[in-house]
């Protein structure tokens, strides 16, 4: 195979990937749209009806670290593809379902297959694209596809409820599913992992597992419906914290432990996670609680909310993909993740000024144009810190660990501000506002709460990530083009670069 061949094979094999986990993201939104089908077609009322969405997060943020490290143990292509089958497969269940429970057992069945899937994606990245720019084209086209995804997601579920029926928005999948499978057999390369024997921690993969999905549970259940102070909410927490102290406990005395702790001792590693958590927290309640204000207030049908959000995704997609990686490449990603974070900031502060009679040029398109440039230029960078300084035999851990941020971070944000933009409206009602003021009322304050999340990531991004010059060629990020690659390694743990992971994926087999 020639080089020219081999460089083609990678770029198509991305695509492939981000295939794959578009086909993922799109799930966790494109269902938001068709609910009010789903519940009069199948009967479900207003409390059950969440469990269409809760059952898809619950597996799906709880699997996504053990299946991140099962990739490195088993091979991430293997587990790429038993993830796409499952998911595949289940898919077609949901669009078969005439029943309540099965369709919420299929979505259950939707999560496992997406956690296996979309888990070891960044870890293949990384190891199929070592040289530094390369990697951050590469992981930009990823970032894109995981940030836009969700806005995607509300304008397919809105043509196609509307067009034909809310069964397709599941339906859709099997062609895709199919053909991303095939496409991934022929152009990902086979890799056998590090093997079971290298680092089975069955206890520790019991523990974390069972600690995520009982924390999400929390939040998307029990918190969201009865509230923080509910017994329900108070309890399932606590059993939350005791199974995760536990595998703490278990990580420190393991002998080959499902999560090396000593990962976090990279500060730029640890404070893209806390970005990657304060941060969708903060920006996933708008695709919820934006699509009420447009559906309830301005009165916007589903296919006119997917195309209210449409500057986001062309935003994201065109910076994430054109732009990022060059202003990575020039200012470092420190920098870059901050200017994001503050564009994502003035968006949700923007949307605190929506009114009850609002116009969508006015009131709407300033806001959805700032989100758009803010997680275009913050996203692609934060996962390339997110990753840095992660050797290959911990990159499926690596991917794992910040899509787990993200999805427990949006499980969190989703209950935190629902719920106090529910409160809010229940006050003002109380108090004597109107309908649209006091429910106009509740989502201010939940904008608010958000974009004060946002500030939280910002003030991490200053005080806690260190400052990584951009890579140019195959230089070390940060270090002069005097200075030669290799030149051993001097850097502490603490201060990882992109050196570590570039060096490394040169020496694997």
């Amino acid at each position: 195979m020639t080089a020219m061949t081999a460089d083609r094979r990678r770029w198509a094999a991305l695509i492939v990937l981000c295939t794959g986990m578009l086909m993922i993201v799109l799930d966790l939104t494109i269902v938001n749209v068709a609910l009010p089908a789903i519940r009069d077609d199948l009967g479900f009322t207003e409390s059950n009806l969440a469990w269409v969405v809760n059952a898809y997060m619950v597996a799906f943020g709880g699997l996504l670290l053990l299946a991140g490290r099962l990739g490195d143990l088993l091979g991430r292509r293997r587990v790429f593809l038993a993830g796409l089958t499952t998911f595949t497969v289940a898919s077609l269940g949901c669009g078969l379902a005439q029943d309540r429970a099965v369709l919420v057992v299929a979505r259950f069945l939707q999560g496992i297959g997406g956690a296996a899937t979309s888990a070891v994606i960044l870890g293949m990245i990384v190891t199929m694209f070592p040289e530094p720019r390369e990697q951050a084209r590469a992981i930009g086209a990823f970032a894109f596809v995981a940030s836009a995804g969700g806005a995607v997601g509300l304008l397919a579920g809105g043509v196609l409820t509307q067009t034909i029926n809310w069964h397709w928005i599941f339906f859709v999948n099997l062609p895709i599913g199919l053909l991303t499978g095939l496409a991934a057999v022929r152009l990902i390369e086979r890799e056998d992992g590090v093997g079971l024997g290298a680092g089975t921690d069955v206890v520790g993969a019991v523990l974390v597992t069972a600690a995520l999905m009982l924390g999400v549970y929390a939040i998307v259940g029990p918190a969201a419906t009865d509230g923080w102070t509910a017994p329900g909410t108070l309890g399932f927490g606590a059993g939350s914290l005791v199974l995760l102290a536990a595998f703490v406990a278990r990580e420190l005395t393991a002998a080959s432990p499902l999560v090396p702790l000593r990962i976090f001792r990279s500060r730029n590693v640890t404070g893209a996670n806390l970005i990657q958590l304060a941060g969708v927290a903060g920006m996933f309640g708008i695709f919820f609680l934006g699509s009420l204000y447009l559906q309830g207030i301005l009165g916007y049908d589903a296919l006119e909310i997917g195309l209210a959000f449409l500057p986001t995704t062309v935003l994201m997609g065109a910076l994430s993909v054109r732009f990022t990686e060059p202003l990575v490449t020039r200012f470092g990603a420190r920098p870059v993740v901050l200017t994001g974070l503050v564009f994502i900031a003035a968006g949700l502060v923007l949307f605190t000024r929506a009114p009850a009679d609002g116009q969508y040029a006015v009131d709407v398109l300033p806001g959805v144009t700032l989100l758009g440039i803010g997680a275009g230029l913050c996203f692609p960078a934060l996962m390339t810190l997110a990753m840095s300084g992660v050797s290959p035999s911990e990159a499926g851990l690596a991917s794992g660990l910040v899509n787990t941020s993200a999805q427990v971070g949006a499980a969190l944000g989703l209950a935190v501000l629902s719920t106090l933009a529910a409160s809010r409206t229940d006050s003002a009602r109380a108090a004597g506002a109107g309908r649209a003021a006091a429910t106009v009322a509740g989502y201010h304050l939940a904008f608010w709460v958000a974009a004060a999340l946002v500030g939280v990531a910002v003030v991490i991004a200053a005080f806690v990530l260190q400052p990584v010059p951009a890579p140019t060629g195959e230089r070390t990020a940060g270090l002069p083009d005097s200075e030669p690659d290799s030149e051993p390694d001097s850097e502490p743990d603490s201060e990882p670069t992109n050196r570590t992971l570039t060096s490394s994926a040169r020496r694997a087999p």
